[in-house]
């Protein structure tokens, strides 16, 4: 038997190539019978099943709507289950090769003046072996790491999905059908397969009453693996330059009742951050231009995605398509990675029975996740603290904590929460694939 996938071109230019490669007949021969799975979405998550599900010997298919990867976003991290996920899935050297290395932060006044400063591990609330990486550089690796042995199809996307007893029927919105066993629903807060499978996103997507935006712009301010933030009532503003880039990342949050969200009109997206902005100080004005003609600007809001179940027949949701927990959890990347290898590895140890992989798969998963939901809950109030007086208390503390004697006592709570949530969910040792790609036995049974 053989299978094909279709190479994209380096990422460097993101734009897929047409020219089939297939593998040869002898590697092809020694896997089981392969089952088929497409994976909507290729983000983080889907890119990071596909590689599980391929050394398990199933046939992934990563299917995103962008003509190209996404290579755009915010710094992410990188902690406690997801660190050994990634070192399981061999990609830890690269992420740890590619860290922001994050020296620390400020928070300024209206005119700039520096209020107070801590050091990125307090920032971040980081512990050992954690780190940070930018999102567009982690996709990068998965699509690099995945692009020889999976196809990936660019510039389409699901729009009708048929389940019988034997497989799914699905039709791409390039009318094309093709028919696969399974299909993974990877592709964020706003889910097409999720609609698709579950129903309208109103009856999943609870808004925690804020929004975040975030894009590239120049550094003019000059930082060096530094974050900037300036508190208003209500408001965040943030702007940060990771190690090896020159330009900066201007990240604004603000509180507010739930917008009408068109992701295709980034015009009017631009416009409602002008406008809750509009008149604010520091370099608000000058970062606000920036936002203008930037090609990657993203806004969204900071909202839950609260489900029952996470599957329905031969479909399935993973990462913030089936648990968004907000960006203000600082946990969805780890939650979508421990996601993609607790999935993989319950169907390779349920010899690619859905009914069972999916219930293990969320029984496992589910309690952890439910913990950095009530985590992101609170850390939305403090992103946008309401009153110009809780600011300056904030501040007080800022700018007394590195010289009082109960700094480390302090920090070490913010760490612990933090930590305890990046490890709620447990690490279950899954069959390791043999040379030819055939699962083992479990060592580990959960």
């Amino acid at each position: 038997m053989s299978s094909t996938a279709h190479r994209s071109t380096p990422r460097t230019t993101g734009h897929p190539a047409t020219r089939p490669v297939t593998r040869n007949a002898t590697q092809a021969a020694a896997r089981p019978a392969a089952r088929t799975v497409l994976i909507s979405g290729a983000s983080i998550a889907g890119p990071a099943l596909a590689l599980w599900l391929h050394r398990y010997g199933f046939a992934p298919t990563v299917v995103e709507r962008a003509p190209e990867l996404r290579t755009g976003g915010y710094k992410v991290d990188i902690r406690g289950t997801a660190i050994e996920v990634c070192r399981r899935m061999g990609v830890l050297d690269e992420i740890r090769a590619r860290s922001t290395d994050m020296r620390g932060g400020s928070y300024v006044d209206d005119a700039g003046r520096t209020i107070g400063e801590l050091p990125a591990d307090i920032f971040g609330g980081r512990v050992e072996e954690d780190d940070e990486i930018m999102r567009g550089e982690l996709a990068g690796i998965l699509y690099d790491r995945t692009r020889g042995d999976v196809e990936y199809v660019f510039g389409d996307s699901i729009a009708a999905l048929d389940e019988d007893t034997d497989g799914v029927t699905v039709t791409f919105d390039s009318g094309a059908v093709r028919r696969f066993d399974l299909v993974v629903g990877a592709d964020g807060l706003h889910s097409n397969t999720r609609r698709l499978a579950f129903g309208p996103e109103e009856r999943y997507k609870r808004h925690l009453g804020a929004y975040i935006s975030i894009f590239t712009a120049p550094n003019h301010l000059r930082l060096d693996r530094w974050e900037t933030y300036h508190a208003l009532p209500g408001k965040l503003v943030c702007v940060y330059s990771s190690a090896g880039e020159s330009d900066a990342r201007n990240l604004f949050v603000f509180s507010s009742p739930e917008l009408p969200h068109d992701p295709r009109d980034v015009a009017a997206q631009k416009r409602a951050l002008a406008d809750r902005f509009a008149g604010d100080g520091w370099e608000v004005p000058r970062l606000l231009g920036h936002a203008a003609g930037a090609d990657d600007f993203y806004l969204d809001s900071m909202s839950l995605i609260e489900m029952d179940h996470w599957s329905r027949g031969r479909v399935v949701l993973l990462g913030d398509a089936a648990h968004c927990a907000s960006p203000a959890s600082g946990q969805g990347t780890g939650l979508a990675l421990t996601g993609a290898y607790v999935l993989a590895g319950e169907l390779a140890r349920a010899g690619g029975d859905h009914t069972v992989a999916f219930a293990r798969y969320e029984r496992l998963m589910r309690p952890g996740v439910e913990q950095n939901q009530r985590m992101a809950e609170g850390f939305v109030g403090e992103m946008t603290v309401a009153s110009k007086w809780k600011i300056a208390l904030r501040m007080f503390m800022v700018r007394t904590l590195p010289k009082t004697p109960w700094k480390n006592l302090i920090a070490k709570k913010i760490r612990d929460g933090i930590q305890a949530a990046a490890h709620a969910v447990p690490l279950v040792d899954y069959p390791a694939p043999d040379a030819a790609g055939t699962p083992g036995r479990p060592t580990v049974a959960a």
